[in-house]
């Protein structure tokens, strides 16, 4: 095993890596809850930017509901931006032989 050729190697993964997480962070996930009447937008680092509520959820007598569907619509979101993550990473590190178990 060529050691400096490792090393080339695990510098262009880590210049792949500083682009994907810059694209990552710029890109926006939608999750919904409740056929779409609940929506959470969050970016690529699980901030929410922006929760949507279908006014015809807006009631005290289902106010619980409403924040378990908001709470849902979040995890949705999320989920896709972890895997969206987890594929670019698997992308950007594709053809590089790691070591089993190795994560960045």
């Amino acid at each position: 095993m060529d050691i400096k050729a490792l090393m080339r190697q695990a510098q262009q993964v880590q210049e792949k890596m500083k682009k994907v997480e810059a694209e990552l962070a710029n890109k926006d996930y939608e999750g919904a809850s409740g056929g779409g009447l609940v929506k959470v937008v969050i970016n690529g680092g699980g901030v929410a930017k922006k929760i949507t509520i279908d006014p015809s959820l807006i009631s005290k007598d289902e106010i619980d509901i409403l924040e378990d569907l908001i709470v849902a619509s979040f995890n949705d979101a999320k989920k896709k931006s972890d895997d969206s993550s987890s594929e670019a990473i698997r992308g950007a590190t594709s053809g590089i032989p790691l070591p089993p178990g190795f994560k960045f």
